[in-house]
Protein backbone atom coordinates (compact mmCIF):
# COMPACT_ATOMS: atom_id res chain seq x y z
CA UNK A 1 0.00 0.00 0.00
CA UNK A 2 1.13 3.43 -0.98
CA UNK A 3 1.67 6.02 1.67
CA UNK A 4 -1.32 8.46 -0.19
CA UNK A 5 -3.57 5.40 -0.12
CA UNK A 6 -2.44 4.97 3.63
CA UNK A 7 -3.51 8.27 4.62
CA UNK A 8 -6.65 8.18 2.77
CA UNK A 9 -7.64 5.69 4.85
CA UNK A 10 -6.98 6.61 7.64
CA UNK A 11 -8.12 9.91 7.29
CA UNK A 12 -11.98 8.54 6.91
CA UNK A 13 -13.73 7.73 10.12
CA UNK A 14 -17.08 7.20 9.13
CA UNK A 15 -19.08 7.35 5.93
CA UNK A 16 -23.05 7.88 5.22
CA UNK A 17 -24.30 7.73 1.73
CA UNK A 18 -28.10 8.86 0.76
CA UNK A 19 -29.77 7.99 -2.62
CA UNK A 20 -32.24 10.46 -3.47
CA UNK A 21 -33.96 9.98 -6.58
CA UNK A 22 -30.90 10.91 -9.10
CA UNK A 23 -28.64 12.50 -6.64
CA UNK A 24 -26.40 10.86 -4.09
CA UNK A 25 -25.27 12.12 -1.00
CA UNK A 26 -21.85 11.15 0.64
CA UNK A 27 -21.49 12.05 4.28
CA UNK A 28 -18.17 12.04 5.04
CA UNK A 29 -16.42 12.22 8.88
CA UNK A 30 -12.44 12.83 8.51
CA UNK A 31 -9.64 13.24 10.85
CA UNK A 32 -6.64 15.64 10.10
CA UNK A 33 -3.25 14.76 11.05
CA UNK A 34 -3.25 16.61 13.98
CA UNK A 35 -6.90 14.91 15.13
CA UNK A 36 -9.48 17.35 14.24
CA UNK A 37 -12.84 15.93 12.75
CA UNK A 38 -14.48 17.45 10.06
CA UNK A 39 -17.21 16.70 7.71
CA UNK A 40 -17.43 16.46 3.81
CA UNK A 41 -21.01 16.49 2.15
CA UNK A 42 -20.55 15.75 -1.49
CA UNK A 43 -23.21 15.59 -4.03
CA UNK A 44 -23.31 13.25 -6.93
CA UNK A 45 -25.25 13.46 -10.21
CA UNK A 46 -25.51 11.04 -13.09
CA UNK A 47 -25.07 12.94 -16.14
CA UNK A 48 -24.64 11.96 -20.10
CA UNK A 49 -22.79 13.51 -22.60
CA UNK A 50 -24.00 13.91 -25.74
CA UNK A 51 -20.93 14.48 -27.35
CA UNK A 52 -19.22 10.74 -26.27
CA UNK A 53 -22.96 9.30 -25.53
CA UNK A 54 -21.40 8.33 -22.41
CA UNK A 55 -22.55 8.69 -18.31
CA UNK A 56 -20.68 10.33 -15.98
CA UNK A 57 -21.03 11.60 -12.57
CA UNK A 58 -20.64 15.86 -11.69
CA UNK A 59 -19.88 15.87 -7.79
CA UNK A 60 -20.11 19.22 -5.55
CA UNK A 61 -18.18 19.08 -2.40
CA UNK A 62 -18.88 21.44 0.85
CA UNK A 63 -15.95 20.81 4.03
CA UNK A 64 -17.42 21.47 7.21
CA UNK A 65 -14.86 21.98 10.07
CA UNK A 66 -15.37 20.84 13.63
CA UNK A 67 -15.76 24.74 14.75
CA UNK A 68 -18.85 25.44 12.62
CA UNK A 69 -20.74 22.21 13.38
CA UNK A 70 -22.80 24.17 15.92
CA UNK A 71 -23.75 27.09 13.39
CA UNK A 72 -24.60 24.86 10.81
CA UNK A 73 -26.73 22.75 12.19
CA UNK A 74 -28.72 25.73 13.99
CA UNK A 75 -29.03 27.15 10.50
CA UNK A 76 -30.41 23.75 8.90
CA UNK A 77 -32.71 23.35 11.47
CA UNK A 78 -34.09 27.21 11.34
CA UNK A 79 -34.02 26.23 8.03
CA UNK A 80 -35.84 22.84 7.93
CA UNK A 81 -38.10 24.86 10.59
CA UNK A 82 -39.09 27.40 7.83
CA UNK A 83 -39.97 24.81 5.35
CA UNK A 84 -42.17 22.79 7.84
CA UNK A 85 -43.97 25.97 9.48
CA UNK A 86 -43.62 28.84 7.27
CA UNK A 87 -42.57 30.94 9.52
CA UNK A 88 -39.14 32.20 10.50
CA UNK A 89 -38.21 31.14 13.92
CA UNK A 90 -37.47 33.57 16.42
CA UNK A 91 -33.55 32.53 17.13
CA UNK A 92 -33.17 33.52 13.52
CA UNK A 93 -35.05 37.03 13.54
CA UNK A 94 -33.00 38.05 17.04
CA UNK A 95 -29.87 36.86 15.18
CA UNK A 96 -30.43 38.86 11.95
CA UNK A 97 -31.73 42.20 14.47
CA UNK A 98 -27.82 42.00 16.30
CA UNK A 99 -26.07 41.66 12.93
CA UNK A 100 -28.19 44.96 11.85
CA UNK A 101 -27.81 46.96 15.17
CA UNK A 102 -23.85 45.68 14.20
CA UNK A 103 -24.00 47.25 11.18
CA UNK A 104 -25.36 50.20 12.01
CA UNK A 105 -22.74 51.01 14.31
CA UNK A 106 -19.92 49.67 11.90
CA UNK A 107 -17.97 52.94 10.39
CA UNK A 108 -19.42 54.17 6.97
CA UNK A 109 -17.35 54.56 4.36
CA UNK A 110 -18.56 56.64 1.38
CA UNK A 111 -18.00 55.61 -2.03
CA UNK A 112 -17.57 57.58 -5.19
CA UNK A 113 -18.32 57.01 -9.17
CA UNK A 114 -14.14 56.87 -10.49
CA UNK A 115 -13.86 56.04 -14.23
CA UNK A 116 -10.97 54.79 -15.65
CA UNK A 117 -9.96 58.08 -17.40
CA UNK A 118 -9.82 60.06 -13.79
CA UNK A 119 -7.19 57.52 -13.11
CA UNK A 120 -5.22 57.80 -16.37
CA UNK A 121 -6.17 54.09 -17.14
CA UNK A 122 -7.74 53.64 -20.46
CA UNK A 123 -10.94 51.68 -20.74
CA UNK A 124 -9.98 48.90 -23.29
CA UNK A 125 -13.99 47.42 -22.92
CA UNK A 126 -14.81 50.58 -24.37
CA UNK A 127 -12.49 51.82 -26.73
CA UNK A 128 -12.68 50.75 -30.41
Amino acid sequence: MTELENRERREEIFSEIVRAGKRTYFFDVKETRNGERYLTITESKRRFNNDSGQFFYEKHKLFLYQEDFDKFSNGLKSVFGFIETGKAPEIVEKEVAKEEVAEDEAPKTETSDISFEDLGIEDTKTKD
